[in-house]
């Protein structure tokens, strides 16, 4: 795996890559990234409100995982490391943005231009759920998507996010209450299938 300084990227482990990456491989954390960035894309999607705000703050994510590099503890897998930047990262931008709120070029916002003759029914679920995840307090929803949606333990979610695990489960509560709530339309007849 090793050779001239250099890990190729097939074979090696992302703790390899990663350890390959702070001793200097040009190459590792491409080879690493690529590897992860879809799952790392989708975990920023589901923290931000927005899409732009999801591909700002996974750049700031992996630029602060690039530099940080060498504090990585391999007490954890090197994806959980990666997953907790992001996570952060999101959270940081959401918290940012409501210092300096900002104002819509257009007031018809795209995002919500939905239709009641829209035949796809499981979209139109879809960007219910999503609409009502993004009505949460972020903290909530990372907590709920790390468990409810990427199934993780509630041990897997606290130590990805960095907190307790009563915290987890709390947040969790508090959140699935809520949805409950913004999702009861869902649960009229009209709407099961």
């Amino acid at each position: 795996m090793v050779s001239d300084g250099e890990v190729s990227g097939g074979g090696a482990s992302d703790a390899e890559l990663l350890a390959a990456h702070v001793a200097g491989d040009r190459n590792a954390f491409s080879v690493l990234l690529t590897r992860h960035y879809d799952y790392l894309w989708q975990v920023a999607r589901r923290t931000s409100y927005s899409h732009e705000d999801a591909g700002d703050a996974l750049q700031e994510a992996l630029l602060s995982a690039h530099r940080r590099a060498s504090t990585f503890r391999e007490d954890a897998a090197v994806r959980s490391w990666l997953h907790s930047i992001v996570v952060n990262a999101c959270l940081d931008r959401i918290r940012r943005n409501r210092v300096r709120a900002t104002v819509p070029l257009f007031e018809d916002d795209s995002r919500d231009m939905r239709t009641t003759r829209d035949p796809i029914h499981d979209t139109e679920i879809t960007l219910d759920v999503e609409s009502a995840l993004f009505a949460l307090p972020p903290e909530q929803r990372a907590a709920v998507v790390a468990v409810d949606v990427e199934g993780l333990s509630v041990r897997e979610a606290a130590q990805r996010l960095g907190i307790p695990e009563g915290t987890v489960k709390s947040r969790c509560a508090r959140a699935r209450s809520r949805l409950a709530i913004l999702l009861d339309d869902l649960r009229a007849d009209r709407n099961r299938t």
